[in-house]
């Protein structure tokens, strides 16, 4: 077995091995610096599908939101180009996700996904039997139920989240387990084990100032639209990792939460959404640039 140790050393070597560019070695973020490429990352999509609403799919929200993010970007925006890292209803590996982007040179990457609250299981008594013994004993039954109240808006960056804080990292990064070979794509790493997530989160991205501007800009927009705001928070997200660049993943909404449901459903929310996100980006390239 693996030592917690061995890991940790292994890790160590893999960052140091990654080569991934610094702002200072590329002079990146100089005066002279333009952002050029932004990559847009639709959450999920294909067999890795399972979140999901009343009436709804995460995967099919995000890719709507993300080819009008991208259409929306590159008409206000001028000079700017969107790369996608699907347009359809594909299966698309974490760890290819930013591959996408690194290969681009992205100058952003936004990954877009819909939060939700997790089932839960309890049992409780269906009806009252007799025993042999002509005593009367409760049977008992599981039933399912979510919690459907909780609602707003968060945006991650890649970071050092405390093991007490990891529901939406262990259950975003879940999806690698469709991938094939999993652990050999990264590095040994297993999602349902909370212990990796320390050796994971050392893999965060060089970019965490200007991912924190970027994420942060993005929730004062929801804000000002009126969505409740969850905050800007770090995690150990595999998407997020290895970003040779500011990258963020916002939380749209809460799919579980019937009104926000609708809202990111409809025309007029995801209209609005894509507002939000382009001014923030609109915001970020001002400061950036300037």
């Amino acid at each position: 077995m693996i030592t917690f140790v061995t890991r940790f050393a292994a890790t160590i070597c893999l960052i140091l091995s990654l080569h991934i560019p610094t702002q200072s070695s590329t002079n990146k973020y100089d005066n002279t610096y333009k952002i050029k490429t932004i990559v847009i990352d639709a959450g999920h999509g294909g067999r890795d599908g399972n979140t999901h609403g009343s009436f709804s799919k995460e995967k099919d929200i995000t890719l709507a939101v993300a080819l009008k993010l991208g259409k929306t970007i590159e008409k206000e925006i001028e000079g700017v180009k969107v790369v996608y890292t699907r347009t359809d209803d594909s299966f698309i590996e974490l760890y290819e996700r930013i591959g996408i982007a690194n290969r681009n040179k992205a100058d952003l990457f936004i990954s877009l996904h819909c939060n939700s609250m997790p089932h839960t299981s309890r049992r409780v008594v269906s009806r009252y039997v007799r025993n042999k013994r002509g005593r009367r004993v409760p049977v008992y039954k599981t039933i399912s139920s979510q919690n459907t109240s909780v609602s707003g808006v968060e945006t991650f960056v890649s970071g050092y989240g405390r093991l007490d804080e990891q529901d939406v990292a262990m259950r975003e990064n879940a999806s690698m387990l469709l991938e094939e070979n999993y652990q050999e794509n990264y590095d040994g790493f297993d999602p349902k084990d909370p212990e990796s997530y320390i050796i994971f989160s050392l893999m965060k991205n060089q970019y965490r100032d200007l991912s924190i501007k970027l994420a942060t800009f993005i929730q004062n927009e929801y804000i000002k639209a009126g969505r409740l705001d969850r905050g800007v928070k770090e995690q150990s997200l595999a998407v997020l990792a290895r970003a040779g660049m500011p990258a963020v993943l916002t939380e749209m909404g809460f799919i579980s939460n019937p009104e926000e449901e609708h809202y990111m459903n409809s025309a007029e929310g995801q209209a609005e959404i894509v507002e939000n996100l382009v001014n923030a980006i609109k915001n970020y390239k001002k400061q950036i640039e300037n």
